[in-house]
């Protein structure tokens, strides 16, 4: 079975639909890339495959391993405050606690799979820096590897290049585009940057008209 199908959804608030008609099929190692005017309802589509919404209609079915507590989620412009007093490695960490019981301590298995996650990206150097004084591209990858900790096969990206610099932007697009085809990650992004949509997506979603 693939990872997920959507069949004629329907996502919203309060049972009134935002966008109607949704229909995609994602099978392992794939890119979708959703596209759309603002308020199309985009987002919207996002908060439902993580849950956080009730489908207005329709149905949205998860198989091959895949439910909806281990998707990896980066979200637009994912930063703590600034003056955040933790490592690199302590917030990549983070990234397991929803798998964890309360108090529950980092095994060490979790803290060898963040080397690795670090070492995959290309930031293992900034292991031990504090995240507030990272740069917004290393902030993003940042948070890009804390998704992965959560990542059961899948990674849901809303926009991740948002306010990025033009060397940060091509950065975040590559260790993605890596994840994809070097790990076998599936991938769904929202995106506005057409050139990026046409280059790295394996499936397009268009949201709305």
């Amino acid at each position: 079975m693939a990872q997920i199908i959507c069949r004629d959804l329907a996502v919203g608030y309060n049972g009134i639909a935002a966008a109607t008609g949704i229909n995609f099929k994602i099978e392992k190692g794939d890119y979708l890339c959703v596209i759309g005017e603002n308020g199309s309802g985009k987002s919207t589509l996002i908060k439902t495959l993580l849950n956080l919404l009730k489908p207005v209609s329709g149905s949205l079915e998860f198989g091959d391993g895949l439910t909806q507590n281990s998707i990896g989620y980066l979200p637009q412009n994912a930063v703590f405050q600034n003056d955040f007093p933790a490592s690199v490695k302590e917030i990549v960490l983070s990234g397991f606690l929803g798998k964890k019981k309360v108090n529950a301590f980092y095994s060490r298995k979790e803290k060898e799979e963040v080397s690795r996650i670090l070492d995959l990206l290309g930031i293992k150097e900034l292991e031990n820096e504090s995240f507030s004084k990272l740069s917004g591209g290393q902030v993003q990858r940042v948070m890009l590897a804390r998704a992965l900790c959560a990542c059961g096969g899948l990674l849901v990206l809303d926009e991740p290049v948002t306010g990025l610099d033009p060397d940060a932007m091509d950065e975040m697009y590559s260790s993605v585009e890596k994840l994809n085809r070097e790990q076998n990650i599936s991938v769904i992004m929202v995106s506005h940057d057409m050139d990026a949509v046409n280059k790295y997506a394996k499936q397009i979603l268009k949201i709305g008209r």
